[in-house]
Order: structure tokens, then sequence, then C-alpha cells
């Protein structure tokens, strides 16, 4: 063999070994990484609570900077709030709440101290802080702080050390407190009302259904304030009215809730807003809405009869109790547009996006 040959024969196998070698060097630094994330990620504390112990928690308290502190227990099967009122809850909420807590994790170690949590909003006094219980057993004990394009800061309550949490939606947990209460007042099928009765300062409006078909009688006060005897006809009754206000109290919701000691004008409802009574078929059920004073802005405090608690009525709702005569009748033919308003409150609560500050 000439000697050039042996020159490239030898030169190829030490190519071969040098590609050999650093492939063999290339798997140990990936070898050397994947432990060191999977020991990393270990290190990471656990957060969340596991999918089948969700059921299991039966207190959440939670406390805000912004807003006054809020704690949610289970009693029985049902939730209430018991600060900073006492109120059954929205059961709607409630299980998106606790939904979200097995969704907790952290991703991330930013810092093993506390030397940043005044930069990261983690302080007692900006943080938001969870904590949530099985029985007596704390499960949760979380601080959540900035969020921005590194993520949601957060920490371990009992724990030094700053991390990126993973899975939190704020709106979930700084809600209004009167989003965390019951809102439904009423829940019906509005092709069950059979009877309907308005009274209010302007007099007595009755509505009957037959055979899918609305009637109408209306029966004005007279100058002492007394009932006369229904009109024997009226002429310009408007059946889709009656439809539209039965789309209004068919899944009636509150709009907030009165406060203490509040000037509501529900003891003489009559006088100062409006009685809505309504009835369904088959004994379906027998509704009583007294609406009283205003509010605020338009609208109005009512009260389910039978009820003991007070809410707020949007204008929406509220303006059938109060309506005059004419809020029932054909409006003017010259009118192009006689389509009723949508209910602002008749739609789930859409979460506000959160901000999201630059990082320090």
């Amino acid at each position: 063999m000439k000697t050039e040959y042996r020159i490239y024969a030898a030169l190829a196998v030490l190519a071969l070994l040098g590609l050999g070698l650093y492939l063999s060097k290339q798997s140990q630094k990936k070898e050397l990484s994947d432990h060191s994330a999977v020991a990393a990620s270990a290190d990471l504390p656990a957060i969340g609570v596991p999918k089948d112990d969700v059921d299991k928690i039966t207190k959440v308290t939670i406390k805000n900077a912004d807003k006054s502190d809020v704690v949610l227990e289970k009693k029985g099967d049902t939730w209430e709030v018991v600060k900073p009122v006492s109120a059954k809850a929205n059961a709607t909420n409630i299980r998106s709440l606790l939904d979200n807590l097995k969704e907790l994790k952290v991703k991330e170690s930013i810092d093993r101290t506390g030397a940043t949590y005044a930069q990261y909003e983690l302080t007692d006094d900006k943080a938001v802080h969870v904590m949530a219980y099985k029985g007596d057993a704390k499960a949760i004990d979380l601080y959540f702080g900035k969020s921005g394009s590194r993520g949601q800061m957060a920490r371990v309550g009992g724990k030094d050390g700053v991390y990126i949490a993973g899975g939190y939606s704020s709106y979930l947990y700084t809600r209004e407190v009167k989003n965390w209460r019951e809102t439904a007042i009423l829940k019906f099928e509005d092709a069950n009302a059979i009877q309907v009765e308005v009274e209010n300062k302007n007099g007595k409006f009755s509505f009957s259904k037959n055979d899918d078909k609305w009637s109408g009688s209306y029966a004005k006060r007279d100058k002492d304030g007394k009932l006369d005897k229904p009109e024997k006809k009226w002429e310009k009754f408007d059946e889709a009215k009656v439809k539209d206000m039965l789309r209004a109290y068919k899944a009636l919701n509150a709009e907030d809730f009165a406060e203490e000691k509040a000037d509501t004008g529900l003891d003489t409802p009559a006088k100062n807003g409006g009685l809505v009574h309504i009835k369904l078929k088959d004994n379906g059920g027998d509704f009583t809405i007294k609406v009283g004073k205003v509010s605020k802005g338009s609208s109005r405090y009512a009260l389910k009869e039978g009820g003991d608690v007070t809410y707020t009525l949007s204008s929406w709702s509220a303006d059938w109790a109060v309506g005059e005569k004419t809020k029932f009748e054909k409006g003017d033919d010259k009118k192009k547009d006689n389509k009723p308003a949508e209910d602002p409150h008749a739609h789930p609560e859409m979460p506000a996006m959160p901000e999201m500050p630059d990082d320090e």
C-alpha cells in the first residue's frame, strides 16, 4: 500500500475516533442536564391540591390588599360566605375556584430568600393570600404577587423563596364580595307562566294566558290612591310587552345587595316601587318580587317574598314593576325600532384581563 493511502486511512480512523469521543461527551452532557433538570424539578415545592382532594376542601380564606377579606365555608353540601357578610355563596364561582386549586404548580425558582418580596409585591400587605383547608388541616397557603412577562410571582407560606407559579387565574381569587354571593333570585321557563300581575302607584295590571295568547286588563288609581274597577277595554294593550317582561324575570339576578340599614322602601312597595306576581302552570311556582326605592343610578331595591335578602335590580328589570300604562302598550307606529333592550346582567360575569406590568 502506498504511503499516501496509509495516511488517508489513518486520518479516517482518527476522524471516526474523534466523532465517537464527541458523541460520547454530548451524551454525557445530556444525561447530566436531564439529571440536573429532574433534580431541580424535584426541589420545587408542590402547591396544588391533588385532584382527588379538591372536593374535600371545606374552607377557603382570601386576603386581598385591595378588597375586603373573604372567608368561604362549606356547610353540609353547600357553600356560604361567612366574612365579610353571612350569605349563601355563588355555587358557580366556588366551583371555578376549587377547580383552579388543582391547576396550581411551581414552574421555576426566582429567589431562594425573602429579599425580593417587596419587589414582586409578595409582602403581607400587597399579596393576595390564599389558604384552603381540609377540615382543620391546611391544604394550601400561598401568596400571589406581580404578574409580568416572566409569569405569575408567588411564595409559599412558612417557606422563604420567590417562584413562578403556573395555573393561577387572578380573577377567580380577587372578585368583589358581591360576586362571591348568590345573585340568582328567580329561575323559571317563561313559557310556563300563565298569570302575571303588576301593582304600583299607577294602578294594577293583570295579564292571563289562554292558548298561548296573553290578554290584559288595567285598573287605575283614583286621586286618593285607591284602585278603580278594571277598564272595560284596553285598546292599545300589547302582549309582546308581557313576554318582554317575562324574559327579564325568568332568570332574574341581582345587580348588587343592599347596604345595612338602607332606606329601601320595601315596607310599602306599591307606593315606592311596585310588586310583580308571577304564577306558573301545573303548580310550578308562585312568585312575588317587591321592588322599592331607587338605590343608586336607576337601580332599585328588591326582595323576593318569603326571602330575607335585599337585592338591587338593574333598571332593565325594575322598570317593569314601576311602569305606567304605556309600558304595556303598543308603541308609536312611526318608531321603526321597537326591539326590547338587552339585560346587561343576563350574561355570566366576564373576567377582566389582568394587567401585565414589566418585570423589575
